[in-house]
């Protein structure tokens, strides 16, 4: 997106990516359909140590401008649940529209390229052979290391003095102990998981290491070390359990909670519960203290499942060293960083795209501007 808009601008701009083909996490996105953004797309959406820093790019160009630009390209699209945004065919199509915008702009593109050292001096970059005033740093962060992702970019911000916050896998399965974990590998369920002061209502899975699913993997954002998770997986246990009660006096806790869990998972949780009466001979004290734990069943994670499961890295180039107009590096003139390798890390739903999209559009308006001088 930063070449393209640049090469349209004016600049001359070359593209240097180690991989063998363009766009390898594009091709993989959303089930090889990419979630390329959501309509639900705003500031708030977007985990920063400095929460501010997403607003300007985000609002110059925003989900509604990428989608303009999908349907200028004449790709077919649909949408999900919570504003999710994917195209009825393959993510190649997304990938040959970004390739069709470099060409508009003359961009070179030089593939199983290597970086190598970079030089700096005389105000300008010598990377891989090539010689130019401005550098940009697109290359993502360390997620999903299978398809050849590295954390180069944090090397090259430290090689220039820019700060790193500390990168951590994000949109990540979390794993329990065996004393925590369930043996309910593969259900899911509708739930509220919340932890470092989030909350998300999606679906929770339950993984043979721990817990995974939109919700957890929310969550996992925010969730730090030591802290707990939590999962609401019945938002009126109480009522429920006492209706339940009611309507079947001989029928046991399994029983009343599979009308409303997979059968699977009401049976481990009666078990963890440990009511063994019928229902109709179980207190009030009793039901209270089982529509607690339905209503915030806690999990200790003992860890995430890292960057080989995770979706992407938060942390990275700190914000503070660039400018949210522009992404240049405010001490070391022609230097840009945008995407996946700052510290800005949106929701599982298309976010991050859209921060691909809006942080390269931003920087490649400014390199246009540049060129213009």
């Amino acid at each position: 997106m930063a070449a393209a808009i640049a090469g349209q601008g004016g600049a001359r701009v070359l593209v240097i990516d180690h991989a063998p083909k363009p766009g390898k996490k594009i091709l993989i996105s959303g089930g090889g359909r990419c979630n390329f953004t959501n309509t639900g797309c705003e500031p708030a959406n977007f985990l920063s140590e400095n929460p501010h820093f997403a607003k300007s790019a985000l609002n110059r160009y925003t989900q509604w401008d990428f989608l303009a630009l999908i349907e200028a390209h004449g790709i077919a699209w649909h949408e999900k649940t919570l504003g999710q945004l994917f195209c009825d065919g393959s993510a190649r199509a997304v990938v040959a529209m970004l390739l069709e915008e470099c060409a508009k702009g003359g961009v070179e593109i030089r593939l199983e390229t290597a970086i190598g050292e970079i030089g700096h001096g005389d105000g300008l970059f010598r990377v891989a052979g090539a010689v130019a005033p401005a550098l940009v740093i697109a290359t993502g962060g360390p997620s999903i290391p299978k398809m050849g992702a590295t954390g180069v970019a944090y090397d090259i911000a430290r090689r220039f003095g820019l700060a790193v916050v500390p990168p951590r896998p994000a949109l990540v399965p979390l794993t329990l102990s065996e004393t925590e974990r369930l043996e309910l590998s593969g259900v899911a369920v509708p739930a509220v998981a919340e932890a470092g002061g989030a909350r998300f209502a999606e679906a929770a899975l339950f993984t043979h290491r721990g817990l995974s699913g939109p919700a957890v993997l929310q969550v996992s954002s925010y969730w730090r070390p030591g802290e707990a998770v939590v999962l609401e997986l019945l938002a009126d246990a109480g009522r429920l359990l006492r209706e339940a009660r009611a309507r079947m006096p001989r029928a046991g806790l399994k029983a009343a909670l599979a009308e409303h869990l997979p059968n699977r998972l009401a049976e481990a949780l009666a078990a963890r519960i440990g009511i063994a009466r019928e229902l109709g001979n179980t207190p009030d004290a009793e039901l209270d203290r089982a529509a607690g734990m339905l209503g915030a069943l806690t999990f200790h994670p003992t860890g995430t499942e890292g960057y080989a499961k995770a979706e992407v890295t938060a942390g990275g180039i700190a914000t503070d060293a660039l400018s949210s107009k522009t992404m240049e590096a405010r001490a070391v003139s022609g230097l840009y960083a945008i995407g996946e390798a700052v510290d800005v890390t949106g929701w599982l739903g298309g976010y991050n795209f859209q921060w691909a999209w809006s942080s390269g559009w931003a920087a490649g308006v400014a390199l246009a501007e540049r060129a213009a001088r």
